[in-house]
C-alpha cells in the first residue's frame, strides 16, 4: 500500500497548493491513505474548524500537528470533537484531545497513526521515546502499519527516534522546521524515515512568514505581527510504500513540486 504524507500546511497559500496537488497525487500514485501536518493551516498559526474542513475534502484521512496547535483557543474543542485530528501524544495528561488513531483506508486495512513532540529547543513535555513504547503496547495489536509525525526542531532527537523505532513502526518522519531534507532513507529494520517533510506553502518567505515581518523581528527584537507570505508556493510530501503483511516499508520518494500560479 502507498501513504502520502504532506509537510506543515502553511497558512492559505498552503491550503490552495494541498488542493491543487492532493486529489492529482492521490489518483496518479495510487495512494491508499493520507497523513498531513496542519498545525499552522489558520494564517500560519494554529487550526480552525473551518480548515479541518477544507484538508479533509482535500482527501486527506488524518491531520497530525504540534506546538502550535494551541495558539488558537477554539483547537481545544476540535481536538475533542475530531478523533482524526490529532496533538503530540506526549503532552502530560489531561490535555484535550488524543495522539494516536486506528484508522482504514477505503479497502479496509488498518493504518496506525501517532503524533509525537521532540524536548530539544520545544516546550517541556514528557518524553517522546517512554510515549511511543506505550503507544506501541496497544496500535501494534491492531495493526503492524504505524506511521510516526516526530515534530521535533533537532536533527540529532529525530534521528535518535527513528533509530529507536526501526523495525517497530513503518515510517518516523518529521516536521516543524519547514525545510525539507535529502536524507530520505529505509532503515535496516524496514522503516522509513526523513529528518523533515518540509513545508507546503510559500518558499519565498522565512519559513513561511513574510520575509520583512520575520527580518523586523529577528534584527529588533521587537513583538512583529507575522502573516504568511504568498510568493513561491511550493507542495512538499513524501510517499512511502509499505508491505501490507507484515508493516515494512519498501520504499520513501520526496516530492517537492512548484504550484503552477
Amino acid at each position: 500500500m502507498k501513504v502520502l504524507f504532506v509537510g506543515d500546511i502553511f497558512g492559505r497559500p498552503g491550503r490552495q497548493v494541498s488542493a491543487e496537488f492532493i486529489p492529482k497525487i492521490i489518483q496518479e500514485h495510487n495512494i491508499h491513505f493520507c497523513i498531513a501536518n496542519g498545525e499552522n493551516t489558520a494564517g500560519g498559526f494554529g487550526l480552525t474548524q473551518n480548515c479541518v474542513d477544507k484538508l479533509f475534502s482535500y482527501g486527506i484521512d488524518v491531520i497530525t500537528s504540534g506546538n502550535h496547535i494551541w495558539d488558537r483557543h477554539e483547537t481545544r474543542r476540535l481536538l475533542e470533537e475530531n478523533p482524526r485530528v490529532l496533538r503530540p501524544a506526549n503532552y502530560p495528561p489531561g490535555v484535550p484531545g488524543r495522539g494516536d488513531i486506528v484508522a482504514q483506508t477505503g479497502g479496509g486495512m488498518k493504518v496506525g497513526v501517532a503524533n509525537l513532540q521532540g524536548r530539544i529547543f520545544m516546550p517541556a513535555i514528557d518524553c517522546p521515546f517512554r510515549a511511543a513504547d506505550r503507544l506501541l503496547e496497544y496500535l501494534r495489536q491492531e495493526t503492524h502499519i504505524i506511521f510516526i509525525d516526530f515534530h521535533a526542531e533537532a536533527t540529532s532527537e529525530k534521528m535518535a527516534l527513528g533509530w529507536y523505532l526501526n523495525g517497530r513502526v513503518s515510517a518516523v518522519l518529521g516536521t516543524h522546521t519547514h525545510v525539507m531534507t535529502a536524507d530520505e532513507k529505509i532503515l535496516p529494520g524496514g522503516t522509513a524515515f526523513i529528518t523533515d517533510v518540509g513545508m507546503t506553502g510559500p518558499h519565498e518567505s522565512i519559513i513561511g512568514v513574510r520575509i520583512e515581518q520575520s527580518l523586523a523581528r529577528l534584527i529588533t527584537q521587537l513583538p512583529t505581527r507575522f502573516s504568511p507570505s504568498s510568493e513561491g508556493l511550493m507542495f512538499s510530501a513524501v510517499i512511502v510504500e509499505v508491505n501490507e503483511s507484515n508493516g515494512k516499508a519498501v520504499s520513501i520518494e520526496r516530492i517537492f513540486a512548484r504550484h503552477n500560479e
